[in-house]
């Protein structure tokens, strides 16, 4: 547990050289556990791995109202952890949120890599609208192959915590109409990836992501869907590694 001011974060963190700040999408940190352990592992980097406030039943501030809010309080804490350096990495509302880290220029990042992100407002491409949804109907949208898809335990009726949490900070949209317009102010390196068979915001969608940032690129991940750090680990972990020619 960190405190960064009046919020506790929850971080798992492998401490090694270079560093990833990875941030999960509404899954909460099981969709990206076990890349952190995947990229850690292969690249001997430091992987931070915070659990955002108000997911897996810790607490949230009222100060954490909004996805910059949100963002502000992880620049504070690679501050306070005195870190520079550092590649944010964020999927689905994670993705947006390391847009808007990219936003606040902080010096201590150094990159971001935003992967099948939602926040922006495409004409012709909206976000699908998940809440109304069935298990087995979310799955056909997110994953290429919804047979790997991995079973969570039974739930009752009615929206899960973690999603009442990612839609206190993104609203029921989750998107905001001014996203696109800031993300023309971003200046770090920024590459975006995209898993082809994604339902849940389609590859033009994520073109227009990328088209938002000033030099960014786009990488279409084939044969796979909404969480490519769950579906095809090592696809991503490959681009990744390509992005820096190692």
């Amino acid at each position: 547990m960190i405190k960064t001011g009046s919020v506790e974060l929850t971080v798992r963190e492998h401490d090694r050289t270079r560093t990833f700040l990875l941030l999960h999408g509404g899954g909460g940190v099981p969709t990206m556990a076990g890349f952190a352990d995947l990229l850690a592992g292969r690249t001997r980097s430091r992987v931070l791995l915070p659990t955002h406030p108000g997911f897996s039943g810790t607490p949230k501030p009222d100060e954490l109202a909004t996805v910059t809010d949100l963002a502000r309080t992880y620049v504070a804490l690679l501050d306070q952890l005195d870190l520079t350096g550092v590649t944010v990495l964020g999927n689905s509302f994670g993705g947006w949120l390391a847009a808007e880290i990219a936003l606040l220029n902080s010096p201590r990042v150094s990159s971001a890599v935003i992967v099948d992100a939602v926040g922006i407002e495409v004409a012709g491409h909206p976000i699908t609208d998940v809440r109304g949804l069935s298990l087995p109907e979310l799955q056909k949208l997110s994953w290429h192959d919804p047979a790997k898809a991995p079973q969570p335990p039974a739930t009752g009726t009615g929206p899960s915590p973690d999603v009442l949490a990612l839609l206190s900070y993104t609203g029921p949209a989750m998107s905001d109409p001014t996203l696109a317009e800031r993300l023309s102010q971003v200046r770090i390196p920024v590459h975006v990836m995209w898993g082809a068979s994604d339902g849940i915001a389609d590859s033009a969608y994520g073109k227009a992501f990328a088209a938002a940032i000033p030099g960014a690129t786009f990488t279409l991940l084939p044969g796979t869907g909404h969480l490519p750090q769950l579906e095809t680990p090592e696809d991503l972990l490959a681009a990744l590694l390509d992005l820096d020619g190692e």
